[in-house]
């Protein structure tokens, strides 16, 4: 009794070979010569006779030779045909090439070689759209065919049941994912377009923090060993051909519940309020239509979706409302140990092994030198604290650093510092709070090095000071902007000509925490932080087809001579100037919209749901954390905090109080 299997290289099949192998019947696999090495590679894991037999799928008879073909004949008890295209984002051309005209040449081989039995592995895509129970003995009913992978899918099996010669059985799995025991899997599919969401969200987002999201319709998740098993037992159980056999969970999770399984795997935010997909009915399918085919409309959710890696086709997933019943595959299968495991059992080896080997960013250059070898980036506030730290990254990387600070000697320091490693580094002094300096830099650099490509506008100004003890210093707010906000503006605005041109640029504007959380006697840093924010919000979307990215870095507390005079900050905990310039530097390789830390993003978040609780609260830290000595005119001296103040201030990390 011998096998021939095809798509013995691919993701069931070599799961199914390996066990048909440990029956000790020669199993040959349909092999193109191109997938040599694969195979050997696999036959080294398989424990039992394999052997090659050459061919493919496109071609009649499978492209097997004459001699092949008569050495078989008459050996064959099982014929396996697994080689397809699996792929819900392929073309209609590719799917009917592989999956119809590939069945159609494997039948003709089943005859060939005269096999007992032809074993086809359709998928549950054949049911199309069905609404309601879909049996088992169920074909023809199938509805909504318009997706061209579940038409193939669909045609596929036909060829079977209409032109196939000898006796045949047809399995249709779920949605196959990786091996409930070990995680592996070989291509994103599936659920799996939707990880990198969840590992986004989990990112920006604590994982206590409720969500909403969709409910959707059954996704029926079945791992591929038990795809393999359960086709292996009923293959070889007697009086069963002519059957069809659901491969799939009898209890499958709906879209939200497997999402929120994922969630939990991966220790982020679950989506506590799912939404029915049906709730969209509520407005009339022309209307729907209508406006989700406007261009931008469209352009916005492909930038969306692409941002997330999810093929438009695949949202469908969520609209499925097919369920499909079992009960002959459970009848079959009565008596073994082969049944669907849990998802909540193996939900985590799924998350773990995706993150760790098949992410995509696993296969991106994440490098600082991909991101800026070459590149003119131009820092200010270069002289000193975070600045010093971008520069002296920047330059290892092979950047083209551009100095920009007050003090001339202190960049001069640290330009020989960068030279001195084999970096390359330019001083450039300036006031930046001095409009005539700004418009006077801008024409330097572009004179002696024709532009930057990455500005990153670090330079600033903090004042920490109540508003009883502002009413007379208005200068406050206007230095305070004149440096954070209108120097920034001069030197964007001064760039931007020529990064428009080019059609490359990337600006880095260093904002802080602040701008997220409001905390109290910052009203002149915290505006003048927030002007930046709001003008470059606006800004960004004139410079989406101008290929100039606009990042911002919300930038906790960091242990800078800015935050010097503050004494009390030395009780706080903070972050060091490297560690800051390491999420600056983070800018540079992903040009991200946005950096921040979790904490600010849920500051945003409770002020949006509940503005006038949040107050309540900052009005309590406001009374805890005393007045600045430095504010009330008494440099040097200690102010004096309590041990409630310290705890508050460790209990929100890196927010300035």
């Amino acid at each position: 009794m011998s096998y021939l299997v095809t798509g013995a290289t691919g993701f069931i099949g070599r799961h199914l070979v390996s066990l048909l192998a440990k029956r000790g019947e020669p199993v040959y696999v349909l092999l193109r010569r191109s997938s040599t090495d694969r195979f050997n590679e696999l036959r080294a894991q398989w424990d039992g006779p394999v052997e090659a037999v050459f061919g493919d799928l496109a071609e009649q008879r499978l492209g097997i030779s004459d001699e092949d073909i008569e050495r078989l004949a008459g050996n064959i008890r099982h014929m396996f045909h697994l080689a397809a295209l699996y792929d819900m984002t392929a073309d209609a051309e590719a799917l009917a090439s592989a999956n119809i005209q590939g069945t159609r040449n494997a039948i003709e081989t089943a005859s060939a070689v005269q096999a007992g039995c032809f074993h086809h592995v359709s998928s549950i895509a054949a049911a199309g759209r069905y609404r309601g129970l879909f049996r088992e003995d169920m074909f023809e009913e199938a509805t909504e065919l318009d997706d061209p992978y579940f038409r193939t899918k669909h045609d596929s099996e036909g060829l079977v049941r209409t032109s196939c010669a000898v006796p045949w059985r047809i399995y249709r799995p779920g949605v196959v994912v990786g091996h409930s025991g070990t995680g592996e899997m070989d291509k994103i599919d599936g659920p799996y377009y939707f990880f990198k969401l969840i590992q986004k969200l989990r990112n920006a987002l604590p994982p206590w923090l409720p969500l909403m999201g969709i409910q959707g319709g059954p996704l029926n998740i079945v791992p591929v060993d038990f795809v393999a098993a359960a086709m292996d037992v009923i293959a070889h159980k007697a009086d069963l051909d002519g059957g069809t056999f659901h491969l799939v969970d009898p209890k499958p999770k709906t879209v939200g519940e497997s999402m929120n399984i994922f969630a939990r795997a991966a220790h982020a935010p679950e989506f506590a309020v799912r939404v029915e997909m049906k709730a969209k009915n509520i407005v009339p399918p022309m209307v729907r239509s209508a406006v989700s085919n406007l261009p931008p409309i469209r352009k916005i959710t492909d930038t969306v979706l692409d941002d997330i890696g999810v093929p438009r086709r695949v949202l469908r997933l969520a609209e499925q409302r097919t369920e499909f019943d079992c009960r002959e595959t459970e009848r079959a299968l009565a008596g073994t140990s082969i049944m669907v495991p849990p998802l909540e059992s193996y939900a985590a080896k799924l998350w773990d092994y995706w993150e760790r080997n098949m992410d995509p960013d696993l296969f991106r250059d994440h490098s600082l030198r991909h991101a800026v070898e070459g590149k003119r980036v131009l820092i200010t506030g270069a002289s000193a604290g975070i600045g010093r730290a971008v520069a002296l990254k920047a330059a290892a990387a092979g950047a083209r650093v551009l100095l920009v600070a007050r003090s001339g000697d202190k960049l001069n320091e640290l330009q020989t510092e960068i030279e001195a490693a084999g970096g390359n580094a330019h001083v450039h002094t300036a006031d930046l709070s001095d409009n005539d300096s700004c418009d006077a830099l801008v024409h330097e650099i572009v004179e002696r090095h024709g532009g930057v490509d990455v500005l990153v506008n670090n330079a600033g100004r903090s004042i920490r000071r109540s508003l009883a003890q502002s009413s007379d210093r208005f200068h406050d707010f206007q230095r305070t902007m004149q440096l954070n906000y209108f120097g920034a503006l001069k030197l964007i605005l001064g760039f931007l000509p020529g990064m428009t041109e080019r059609k490359l640029g990337h600006i880095i504007n260093v904002s802080s925490i602040g701008a997220q959380t409001n905390p109290p006697r910052f009203s002149a840093y915290v505006a003048s932080k927030a002007a930046l924010d709001a003008f470059s919000r606006c800004a960004a979307s004139e410079l989406v087809d101008d290929g100039i990215a606009i990042t911002t870095v919300y930038m906790p507390l960091v242990k800078t001579e800015m935050i010097a005079p503050t004494k009390i900050y030395r009780a706080f905990p903070t972050i060091n100037p490297d560690e800051a310039a390491e999420m600056i530097c983070d800018g540079m390789i992903d040009r991200p919209k946005r950096i921040s830390t979790r904490l600010g993003v849920f500051g945003e978040v409770a002020y949006a749901a509940a503005p006038k609780a949040v107050d309540v609260l900052l009005n309590q830290a406001y009374k805890l954390f005393p007045e600045s000595a430095a504010a009330g005119g008494k440099q040097g001296q200690e102010e004096e905090v309590s041990s409630e103040a310290i705890a508050f201030a460790h209990l929100v990390p890196g927010v300035h109080w």
